[in-house]
């Protein structure tokens, strides 16, 4: 367009999932399958808790303690026997008392009478002494307290110095490892991208058999850079590369290197690289690498000494690694600009894939892969799907398919048709669909014309992108309404005469406002943001202003300011400023008067279109086109239609 501005809910958790397992951490680490148990200070309360309840219950219970007086008058009655004597406590048995019961065993605390003993003989009750020995008591009182804090002290450095991110492994790798048999990914997942496969089949074969290359004495490249845009496949490709060869694969991000310790980074490097030597022939890959391989000195903050020694350590491994050992190391970045020239050299990452977006034919190979697991139905044509996403990487592709199923399933259906492939399209290009934002009439009418406008003036320029449909739905948070063109094939240059039709065309939304009701509103304010950043373009960039000649007044853009020296990234006069911003207003103002002319001769048409949109709200290429037509047709005298709608030119719009 031509636009107008205007998770898994949370599980509840046990006690144990608060306060942590009993049991300590049993997921897998390590070898999949195996199980590791790691103690944890609840399980040690819990079992406190059990022996007391225990003790309370099982043992305390089944003797009663009575007053030391009620055990006298039991000894006068002759009903107690089997005393036991101690320092502290008399216990023994109770043959009946005054409830029936029988032979009870019962315990009082020892007072200091010193005619209990004549008491008892008087009355020829049976006694007995015992001896209790105090060495096991006073040593548990120092075992049990000691064992206690060993425990809790293996416990806290376990839990703060043991694993991945604790303090006592603070300098090692923290690469995820994943074992031949764990890496699936093969070629056959990887699509759109033949050059960068068929470059890397080399890396396959040499990991597959070494002797093959070394016995000519040649050398495998050390370093492999994978560059391309976000979601094109980078690190799906060198896990194929690992899952082709069946060699281990080391994965680790440029981030992981550097923490707020100095010198971590650089030891977790040597220890990667440790590790890989180990485990020869194998597969480091660096995410990334941006993250940890900046030019060092381009920072005009200052430098960071640390990344700096980090990145460092990596020069000085890649340098001193040895080629015929079978380790490959790969790398992934979209901002190979900003990368240190020491790590692109020859003997470091000397192998460059580059890995752009696929084309139309990449497009539906890499749809073919995603729709695997997918119920399509006969319908989709995923050829045509391809055509109607130009620009989609795998990643955006994937998300496509994802969400056609996804709506599918939302409007239960049993496969996933055309048209929720289309509707996904929508949603991911033009944002979410406001069934609910209200607009009045009159803001829809002015909607409709913009549109119809930018629609009308595409179909009648010879250079312009086909129009697919229009429609006046809300999307997004600032889309009332867009237009949606399509290019016949993928393109890799513009002419002049495309790009000022591309001008008129932004424009033409603006120019239908002004037609139809004499006014404008602030709709265009996206429209004529593009159409100024294309204008200044051709005159600053691309050298096609014929006042100010073949010459480009744009340095090219850097991510860091590499000089400090200057203050301003201009090196031209500001009589030249001048003249820069004169042609880019006429370039944009021969436009908005060359629709003008357009939209004027075919302003029965552009109401046409206008009254349809707000009937139908939504119009594809196919209508659009009849509807251009009849108006054609209507007007007999004003000469045929393809002359009255492409001029001397004809262009087909699929």
């Amino acid at each position: 367009m031509a636009d107008i501005k205007s998770n898994k809910p949370q599980e509840s958790k046990s006690i144990f999932d608060k306060l942590g397992s009993p049991f300590g951490d049993m997921s897998p680490k390590g070898d999949p399958g195996r199980r590791k148990m790691q103690f944890s200070f609840w399980y040690f309360l819990l079992a406190l808790l059990a022996f007391s309840v225990i003790q309370d219950y099982l043992i305390a219970r089944q003797t009663d303690a009575i007053p030391y007086s009620e055990f006298k008058q039991y000894v006068v009655a002759g009903k107690v026997e089997n005393l036991v004597l101690t320092p502290q406590r008399i216990t023994g048995i109770i043959t009946k008392d005054s409830h029936g019961r029988k032979n009870w065993p019962f315990v009082t605390v020892r007072v200091n009478d010193s005619g209990l003993v004549k008491l008892l003989d008087a009355h020829k009750i049976s006694y007995t002494g015992h001896y209790e020995s105090k060495w096991l008591s006073t040593l548990l009182s120092w075992i049990i307290p000691i064992a206690l804090f060993f425990i809790i002290w293996r416990a806290l450095i376990g839990r703060v110095g043991g694993g991945p991110q604790g303090v006592l492994s603070i300098g090692k790798s923290h690469a995820r490892v994943f074992a031949d048999t764990e890496m699936s990914v093969t070629f056959r997942d990887v699509a759109g991208i033949d050059e960068a496969k068929e470059e890397l089949a080399e890396i396959v074969e040499f990991l597959r058999t070494p002797e093959k290359f070394t016995r000519l004495g040649g050398k495998i490249p050390k370093g492999v850079l994978l560059v391309g845009a976000p979601g094109t496949g980078k690190t799906l490709l060198a896990k194929a590369v690992a899952g082709e060869s069946g060699v281990p694969f080391f994965s680790i991000s440029g981030s992981d290197f550097v923490e707020m310790f100095v010198g971590v980074g650089a030891a977790r490097v040597r220890d990667l690289f440790a590790q890989a030597k180990e485990h020869a022939p194998c597969i480091i890959f660096i995410d990334e690498l941006d993250a940890l391989g900046k030019a060092r000195g381009i920072n005009p903050m200052g430098g960071h000494d640390e990344r700096e020694q980090t990145l460092n350590q990596l020069l000085v491994e890649m340098d001193g690694f040895d080629a015929t050992v079978g380790v490959i190391i790969m790398a992934a970045t979209n901002r190979p600009e900003i990368l240190d020239p020491a790590l692109l050299r020859p003997g470091r990452f000397d192998r460059h894939v580059a890995i752009d977006r696929p084309d139309v034919h990449g497009r539906e190979e890499i749809l073919k892969v995603h729709v695997r697991g997918v119920k399509l139905d006969s319908e989709v044509d995923l050829a045509k799907v391809a055509a109607l996403t130009p620009g989609f990487v795998g990643a955006d592709l994937a998300n496509l398919v994802n969400e056609a199923a996804l709506l599918s399933a939302r409007r239960n259906k049993a496969r996933v048709g055309m048209a929720a492939f289309q509707d996904a399209i929508d949603r991911i290009v033009g944002g979410l669909e406001k069934k609910n934002r209200m607009m009045n009439e009159k803001e829809k009418r002015i909607v409709a014309c913009h549109e119809s406008g930018h629609a009308l003036v595409a179909m009648s320029l010879p250079a312009a992108d086909p129009v697919n449909k229009v429609t006046i739905i809300p999307r997004g948070i600032a889309a009332l309404g867009y237009t949606q063109q399509l290019p016949t094939e993928d393109r890799y240059l513009m002419t002049k005469e495309e790009l000022l039709d591309r001008l008129c065309v932004l424009v033409g939304g603006r120019v239908a406002e002004e037609i139809i009701f004499k006014d404008i509103s602030t709709g265009a304010q996206n429209d004529l943001q593009k159409a100024s950043d294309i204008a200044r373009s051709m005159v600053t960039e691309y050298g096609m202003s014929e006042n100010l000649g073949l010459v480009t007044y744009e340095k090219e853009r850097h991510p860091f300011l590499l000089d400090m020296g200057k203050t301003s990234s201009k090196e031209y006069s500001e009589e030249t400023a001048r003249y820069i911003d004169a042609e880019v207003a006429r370039l944009v103002e021969e436009a908005h008067e060359r629709v003008r002319k357009i939209l004027t001769e075919r302003q029965e048409q552009l109401e046409s279109i206008s009254q349809r949109l707000l009937e139908k709200e939504t119009i594809t290429g196919d209508e659009l086109q009849k509807l251009v037509e009849k108006g054609f047709a209507a007007d007999k005298d004003k000469g045929s239609m393809e002359k009255r709608l492409y001029g001397e030119r004809s262009i087909a719009h699929g």
